[in-house]
């Protein structure tokens, strides 16, 4: 087992130093490789496998609620970029511009989107003139830049993957309520393919996206305790739209401005399976998004009939599962080792005893625990401990969470809890920016949202005393 402790010793462990850990977990377990582009991230085969499986699962659920897919220009023109102010100025400081093309100089600057609002607004104000138009629903999956000062693989890196959602309804009542169902099937996502709980709530005026008129948020708790927020959802109002012209006859023949959205998931939600889930031995992946479910590990390959048989259930399970059958010349130790570093849910080893007692044992990466199953409904058998491996996962991250969130209700206790114990603090606020200012500048915690659920854990703001209008969460975050 040599080999093996030698691969492990080089991931650095989580308690001594998180971010290393992070760093090593990434590159060790091949996600992803740094790039001759400073802040740009190489997402290699087995990092964007897991993209892809993210992608597929939330592709096919946009479908299914009536989205359609598009491709928007990478260029946003300068004046097509400033026509709604409060859109620009917030995106100002991270915009990255091309000036020139080929030999020639632009007589307009482009930006290299770093969201796609006002190209959708563009098209919208084109296509759509009735009532009969409406909705449009689209989506598209891109990557965006964000000119970042701190950059980290998957977290915040100058180019990312996402999907934007981008929608135009008749009335606000329409887009208000596509605004929440879409938060509620990322937060569905998250829990239901990930294996992540959060908490889904409304961003405060400070936090919210420029130009929305609101934004919600989901919010996830690391392993050590600080937030990341995970997908956003934005209610536009008709303030692009009238920016925009986008008008539509309505059944009366009257001119009216449409109500839009926006809303988006990014490759960040790589970095929180790996924040959440991982341990001292590398990634432990959910298995409904992980790109190897089951791999399958002859042992004494060289014995008759063993090769054969691995061989044979691995095509089996394939007809089921991701699987990966492993006929390298390594021991082993070796690629127990790997697969546990690459953070596979399920290793399964057939060896001569297996063989001839119709089993082979399966090894979960999550606890470690090993069991005899019967190579007679070997595929159900296998679905079943998948199926716990994922709630096992829910669970634990779960019980972390709820294990970190606090409540605080003066600055004392609230200040003691931020620089003492990471996570999540539920304290009240009188609903003045300059307190949210305040606290962020002396704790360095930021609101992550006004939770749904308000209900109040006292009755002034923790920061000024007077009168409470929000419960919020407060926390640390990435």
């Amino acid at each position: 087992m040599a080999e093996k402790e030698k691969r492990v010793e080089a991931i650095t462990a989580m308690d001594q130093d998180f971010t290393q850990w992070y760093t090593d977990v990434v590159l060790k377990a091949e996600l992803i490789d740094y790039s001759a582009v400073k802040g740009c991230m190489i997402l290699r085969p087995y990092g964007f496998a897991i993209w892809e499986n993210i992608q597929s699962n939330l592709d096919r659920q946009f479908k299914a609620t009536g989205h359609e897919n598009v491709a928007m220009p990478m260029f946003i023109p300068e004046s097509l970029l400033q026509k709604e102010k409060d859109h620009v100025a917030g995106f100002a400081p991270e915009v990255a511009w091309v000036t020139q093309g080929g030999n020639e100089q632009l007589t307009e600057r482009l930006c290299v989107r770093p969201t796609s609002e006002t190209l959708f607004c563009d098209h919208y104000a084109r296509i759509i003139q009735s009532w009969r138009d409406l909705p449009k629903l689209y989506n598209q999956w891109v990557s965006v830049v964000r000119w970042e000062k701190t950059t980290r693989p998957f977290l915040r890196s100058t180019e990312f993957y996402w999907q934007e959602g981008h929608t135009a309804h008749a009335t606000a009542a329409e887009a208000n309520e596509e605004t929440l169902r879409m938060l509620g099937i990322y937060a569905d996502f998250y829990r239901d393919y990930l294996a992540i709980p959060v908490i889904p709530g409304q961003k405060t005026e400070k936090e919210k996206f420029a130009g929305a008129v609101s934004t919600y948020t989901i919010e996830a708790m690391m392993h050590d305790g600080k937030a990341l927020q995970s997908a956003t959802s934005h209610y536009f109002g008709d303030g692009f739209a009238r920016a925009f012209n986008i008008q539509y006859t309505d059944r009366s023949n009257q001119l009216q401005y449409v109500h839009q959205t926006s809303w988006g998931l990014s490759t960040r939600s790589v970095g929180a399976i790996i924040m959440v889930h991982g341990d001292d031995s590398g990634l432990v992946l959910p298995p409904r998004v992980a790109p190897i479910q089951i791999a399958v590990i002859p042992i004494a390959a060289h014995k008759p009939g063993v090769l054969e048989k691995a061989t044979a259930i691995a095509n089996q399970l394939s007809q089921c599962f991701r699987v990966k059958l492993d006929t390298s010349d390594k021991q082993p130790g070796w690629k127990f080792s790997e697969y546990e570093m690459k953070g596979v849910p399920l290793r399964l080893e057939v060896g001569p005893r297996d063989l001839e007692n119709n089993q082979a044992l399966a090894v979960r990466r999550d606890t470690g625990a090993k069991q005899a199953v019967s190579l007679d409904g070997l595929a159900d058998s296998l679905q079943v401990l998948l199926d716990e491996i994922h709630d096992n996962l829910y669970t634990r991250a779960l019980q972390n969470r709820d294990s970190r969130i606090y409540q605080a209700a003066d600055w004392d206790e609230f200040t003691g809890l931020i620089a003492g114990k990471p996570g999540f603090v539920k304290a009240m606020w009188c609903g003045d920016p300059a307190c949210e200012a305040k606290i962020k500048d002396e704790t360095g915690a930021t609101s992550r949202c006004l939770p749904f659920d308000q209900t109040p854990v006292a009755e002034h703001c923790v920061c000024c005393g007077r009168p409470a209008e929000h419960l919020v969460i407060w926390g640390k975050a990435y």
